[in-house]
This record gives structure tokens, sequence and C-alpha cells, in this order.
């Protein structure tokens, strides 16, 4: 198979659980190879700027935390014509609404691709500010890549377990393992706000 892929992680890493998508595509970007028909990107909250990089796709794989009314870390993987329905159905942010309309209007101009792929991931907490994934949430990433290759095994895709020197997507001082092993502790960052990003009055 020659199908294009694009492997999508979108969210706000700033905004706890919100991240779970874009730390997915940061593991998977760190730990795997993949062929160079498969893209893997960071799409943060980027909403229609991802829109060129969605038309030229066959296969669009999305990593994103979605609110299903189920239990925190509860996985769901949703395809086909139901993904844009759930991508907005229940908006956790802005960047929602705003993939939503990148998928409506790459239906619109006729470059949606052929297969959507959502796996979402049920979040704890948002209202956290400079905060880090919870642990039930990142738990679950391990299992969602799991899901998201054997899906992507259907187009062919294949990709090597191997870590490398290459320049990765995330940059080290928000990669995870800098981000949150660098917030203050709770005593001296409240839930709703962190020094290195939104200075707490005295």
């Amino acid at each position: 198979m020659n199908n294009q892929v694009l492997i999508l992680g979108i969210g706000n890493v700033l905004w706890a659980d919100e991240g779970f998508g874009v730390r997915c595509i940061e593991i998977l970007d760190r730990n795997w190879s993949f062929p160079e028909r498969v893209k893997l990107l960071d799409g943060g909250t980027q909403g229609l700027y991802l829109l060129p990089f969605i038309e030229e796709s066959d296969v669009l794989l999305i990593f994103d935390a979605i609110d299903y009314g189920l239990e925190p870390g509860a996985l769901k993987v949703v395809e086909g014509k139901e993904v844009p329905s759930f991508m907005g159905a229940r908006k956790l942010s802005l960047h929602q609404t705003g993939f939503q309309e990148v998928i409506a209007t790459a239906q619109f101009i006729g470059r949606c691709p052929n297969h959507l792929i959502l796996v979402g991931c049920q979040p704890e907490e948002l209202d956290d500010y400079g905060g880090g994934l919870r642990d039930v949430v990142a738990a679950q990433i391990p299992l969602a890549i799991d899901i998201a290759l054997e899906k992507l095994r259907v187009y062919g895709v294949f990709p090597e377990k191997e870590f490398s020197n290459r320049q990765l997507l995330t940059s080290s001082p928000i990669s995870r393992d800098t981000y949150e092993g660098e917030r203050p502790s709770t005593k001296d960052a409240c839930r709703i706000g962190d020094p290195r990003f939104f200075p707490l009055t005295e």
C-alpha cells in the first residue's frame, strides 16, 4: 500500500490532561521509526493551520483528550464518519471546535482523508494551567499507542521499535520529562497556576 498516513496529536500540554494527544505523539516519535509515507505531527492547538497536512493524507489517525462522559482514563476508538461528531460533541477547549472545522473544511473541498481514526482518552483534570497528565491518563498512553499501531497495520504500516538520536518533534523544554519534572510542588503552585507560565501575585 502507498497510502499517505498522518498520525496527529492535538491538544494543549499546558492544561493537564489536555496534552494527552501530544504526549502520545512524543512517545511514538521517540521510540518508533516509521516509513517515509507516514508523518507524525504535534498539532497542538493549530486548528485550520493543519489543513494542508490533512489534505495530503489518505489515512488520518488522531490522538486526543475527549470527554466521552466515561470514567477518567477510559479509552475509546471512533472511526470513519463518526469522527467529526466526536471531535466537537463535548468541547474541552478551543482546539476541538477548531479541529472539527478543519475536518469539515477538508470534506467541503473534497480533500478529506478516506480513512479517519480517533483514539481518545477521557480526561480527569483540565483546570490546571502548567500542570501535567494525571496518572490515570498517562497510564493509558502505552495502550493507546498499541491500539493505534494495530489500526495502522491494516494500511500496511509496520514501524520498527527503535530509539534514534534524530531531532525529535518535541523540544526538550516542553518534553514531558522536563515539563512535569520541573513543575513546582502544590505548595508553590496552586492547581490553577504555575509561575513558570502564569505568575502568581503576592
